[in-house]
């Protein structure tokens, strides 16, 4: 797609006043997938050199916006971590070609802000915290699970920018079993729930994704009875946050969610008991 209303392009390494028109211009594969009649002027974060994915000291990962599905899917394949699985998981969990995968970047897919975003999926389930930095250069971090807000809506004021994701060590180092359906074969996400049993405590944290209009990460001191699972779900998870679009009516995405989501619980409880 040519942004035939786009002006001028500047590198992100050298500072201008944010202006009405502008965009932060990642991977470029949502920006050119359709018109941008607002846009007159894109801020490319190409250059940054910034490290697509640090392992910190303290055992936590730092994933960086620019980082594209293609370099995370290539870490976490040579990862040791008990989670290290999660991460292809949910890169293969995109409906995308090997371009996209080259392109799009995991801040993209977070600032979008999609029901099916599997970046969502992925670093709301491991607990991530986001690192957002205004133009005055204030940083601020919003949780992962609280970044999105709604479909197509996120936590980032005019002109702020998701400089990184960190996926604490403590999250890195638990068991996860992930489920994903589909109205097709090769169709985008209907509904996505994801398991996380923590290593130390033993508490459960069950996030559902794609179903629901914003991610919902819901935590168990210890795994609960089937029922008690249902329950929370449906306590949490208000009928208005169950998303509607062609790839799902609400009730198919609820009770797909409820499904896999059971799945997910006798997978990771401890013994397995209903």
């Amino acid at each position: 797609m040519d942004l035939n209303t786009v002006l001028d392009v500047r590198d992100a390494r050298s500072p201008v006043p944010w202006r009405p028109g502008d965009a932060w211009l990642g991977g470029g594969t949502y920006l050119f997938s359709e018109p941008q009649p607002r846009l007159r002027r894109l801020v490319d974060l190409g250059r940054t050199g910034w490290d697509p994915v640090r392992e910190l000291p303290d055992g936590s990962l730092e994933i960086a916006a620019t980082c594209t599905i293609a370099q995370l899917s290539r870490f976490g394949r040579g990862w040791d971590a008990p989670a290290a699985p999660l991460v292809e998981q949910c890169c293969r969990a995109f409906l995308a070609s090997f371009k996209i995968w080259n392109m799009a970047t995991v801040g993209g897919n977070l600032c979008n802000a999609l029901p099916a975003g599997p970046m969502i999926s992925l670093t709301a389930a491991l607990d991530g915290v986001c690192l957002l930095r205004a133009q005055d250069g204030t940083l601020r971090r919003v949780k992962a699970a609280d970044f999105v807000t709604g479909a197509g809506c996120k936590d980032l004021a005019e002109g702020e920018l998701l400089r990184s994701v960190t996926l604490p060590a403590r999250s890195l180092r638990g068991r996860t079993a992930f489920r994903q359906a589909s109205l097709y074969g090769l169709g985008r996400s209907g509904a996505l729930v994801i398991g996380s049993l923590d290593p130390l405590d033993g508490s459960l944290a069950v996030t559902i994704t794609a179903a629901t209009v914003r991610p919902f990460r819901l935590w168990f001191a210890l795994p609960p009875g089937r029922s008690g699972l249902r329950r929370a779900i449906g306590s949490a998870v208000a009928e208005r946050d169950w998303f509607d679009d062609i790839h799902g009516l609400p009730e198919w995405r609820r009770h797909m969610t409820l499904h896999l989501a059971e799945q997910v619980r006798h997978e990771l409880s401890r013994d397995g008991v209903r």
